[in-house]
């Protein structure tokens, strides 16, 4: 069927078909299937570079059905980014040949008013790049009934209208979208060159694998979620999966090769197709795949947009086993900075003998999302697939009769947030927020003895944070508890990400350490926590020289808090030293028979 028996059919059918039931019309089929091979054949080979996506509605008719032709590269989603695009009328009077860009992602940045003042901007910024745009209509009209098909409207960089009474024949449709992917294709469409909207700031977190414990109904998933809201979008940037009881083994989160049919195929999992789906955001923002590592610049880096993955209640199964293999991999993360200039790279989630392995490759690259992405596909057989350095796993934990505990080995290669002492809910300020959570990002440093990187910090060369951590350590010393170099080197991470420029800056950072590294590791009975008979407890032992090396935040309210800002122009909010008041809470614990972190 040709093109313009294509569109012409889709359009004239169109008014009917939505008031007759949606499942297996053959209008459906028509958008679904005949549309995208009629596209394709417009095309000719130039049609494998690109992904085609068309849409009559999803389980109920559109208002307004499309076919997008995607560059993998840029974009999988047409939600965000810049892309041809077919859109029918409404009315079925006829349909556009559209330059389009997606408006979700900017009406959840801007709401609606201030998405149509970004997308007025994109849309001369866009037009100014290519005068053959001159030439296709500015604005179109698909006289939509629904919120979504008008924002169509105002997200237009330049447009055809194809009449139904006069629909052109192929020829003159095959040069039009030629024309049109020609301009695409020039544009070299991706954020640092098309100025969309700029992302919040955001603060490097130390290590890109957190735990948010705290008690039921707190908010943990609501701001793993509210994070990927700021610095992205929950359709693109943010992966929620519910921890079964029943996982045991690594391949209940990362997929496995299954023999059922009696060739190897790989089961793969959500999280997994997540994980690459971060990966073809480094590819978009231009970075370059070199043997296993990512190569790329510090512009190119800051155009990566974190991806969050967030493991719901993330203790219900044990997780030194289901979640072994990422927390192996997790120290093999290696940044490399020279001036401007980066390599990034990690050993392998999944090796690359097992993806050789399998028979049916074209279906695991087509399953992983990786069609048009022939480069990072090559990459993965080469090298396995390992972990983006643009992925954050963010685990919520409730600790209680259902769930299990934590060994050190997570505990030490995890950031752990007391969710109620560093984002508390506060009753009197349910209507009105008084704070509200900084947008937090990956870490770019994997090695703390950055000493360029200290140079501008109050710890200039790192030995005040040294000898603090020296300190706290003699009193762990022949415990369970005791710390090693990685405490250190996250420390010191952590000093070189928050910069602190005076003694109460560093002593909050020194603060949230102990929250975050150090006392979790610590639990037990009196037994456990007393070294020697006559000595006081650790707690007690820690709670007075943190008295002292934390003088100055000690008994007040003015240490900053690194994590929250106000919500009344982002000022800096201070509060009073948290480890203080944990450590007293684990000391009372501790009187009734046994003690945790654990709220």
């Amino acid at each position: 069927m040709s093109l313009a028996d294509v569109l012409r059919q889709v359009a004239s059918g169109w008014l009917k078909a939505k008031n007759e039931p949606f499942t297996n019309h053959p209008i459906a089929k028509l958008v679904r299937q005949d549309l995208i091979e009629s596209i394709k054949a417009a095309l000719g080979e130039v049609h494998t570079k690109y992904l085609l996506k068309s849409s009559p509605g999803a389980g109920n008719w559109a208002d307004v059905p499309w076919l997008a032709i995607l560059n993998p590269k840029l974009t999988t989603s047409t939600q965000s980014g810049v892309y041809p695009v077919y859109l029918f009328r409404a009315d079925g009077t006829g349909v556009y040949l559209s330059l389009c860009f997606g408006t979700t992602e900017l009406r959840q940045k801007f709401g609606t008013n201030g998405a149509k003042e970004k997308a007025a901007e994109l849309r001369d910024e866009i037009r100014k790049r290519d005068k053959r745009l001159s030439s296709w209509n500015e604005f179109i009209d698909l006289r939509a009934n629904t919120a979504l098909g008008r924002s169509y409207e105002w997200a237009s960089a330049g447009a055809k209208f194809y009449d139904i009474e006069n629909i052109p024949h192929d020829n003159e449709l095959c040069e039009d979208i030629k024309e049109l992917i020609q301009i695409y294709a020039n544009m070299n469409v991706k954020q640092k060159s098309i100025k969309m909207p700029n992302h919040v700031q955001a603060s490097s977190l130390p290590k890109p694998f957190i735990l948010l414990a705290g008690i039921s109904g707190t908010g943990k998933t609501r701001f793993i979620r509210e994070q990927a809201k700021l610095t992205g979008s929950i359709k693109e940037t943010y992966c929620l999966t519910s921890v079964r009881p029943d996982w045991h083994e690594p391949s209940d989160l990362l997929g496995y090769v299954s023999r059922l049919s009696g060739r190897a195929e790989y089961v793969v999992t959500d999280v997994l197709k997540f994980i690459v789906k971060a990966w073809i955001e480094l590819k978009q923002a231009g970075l370059t795949l070199q043997g296993s590592e990512v190569v790329g610049d510090q512009n190119q880096q800051q155009q990566v947009k974190p991806f969050w993955l967030c493991l719901d209640e993330m203790n219900l199964a044990p997780v030194e086993q289901y979640f072994a293999d990422y927390l192996s991999v997790l120290e093999t993360r290696q940044w490399g900075w020279d001036g401007d200039s980066f390599n990034y790279r990690c050993d392998p989630l999944l090796k690359p003998n097992l993806l050789e392995n399998i028979d049916n490759k074209d279906k695991l690259k087509s399953d992983l999302g990786l069609d048009g992405c022939d480069d990072l596909w090559q990459h993965f057989l080469e090298n396995g697939i390992g972990i983006p350095f643009n992925l954050i796993v963010a685990g919520t934990v409730n600790m209680d009769e259902t769930t299990h505990g934590f060994s050190r080995k997570v505990i030490d290669r995890a950031l752990t947030f007391d969710f109620g002492e560093f984002f508390p809910n506060d009753f009197n300020a349910f209507f009105e927020p008084n704070s509200e959570p900084k947008a937090l990002s990956y870490p770019v440093f994997t090695d703390g003895r950055n000493k360029a990187e200290l140079s501008d910090t109050h710890d200039s060369d790192g030995a005040l944070s040294i000898g603090f951590l020296t300190q706290v350590n003699a009193i762990l010393d022949n415990t369970p508890f005791k710390l090693a170099y990685r405490a250190l080197n996250e420390l010191l991470l952590t000093v070189m990400i928050q910069k602190p420029e005076d003694v109460i800056g560093l002593q909050a950072v020194w603060d949230d350490f102990l929250m975050c590294k150090v006392l979790p590791r610590i639990e037990g009975d009196i037994d456990k926590l007393t070294k020697v008979d006559s000595e006081p407890n650790i707690l007690e032992q820690l709670s007075g020289l943190l008295n002292l090396l934390l003088a100055e935040i000690w008994d007040t309210e003015v240490r900053p808090d690194l994590f929250q800002k106000s919500a009344k122009g982002g000022s800096v909010l201070t509060i009073e030293c948290r480890s203080k008041a944990k450590l007293e809470w684990m000391n009372s614990q501790l009187k009734n028979g046994f003690t945790s972190f654990w709220p």
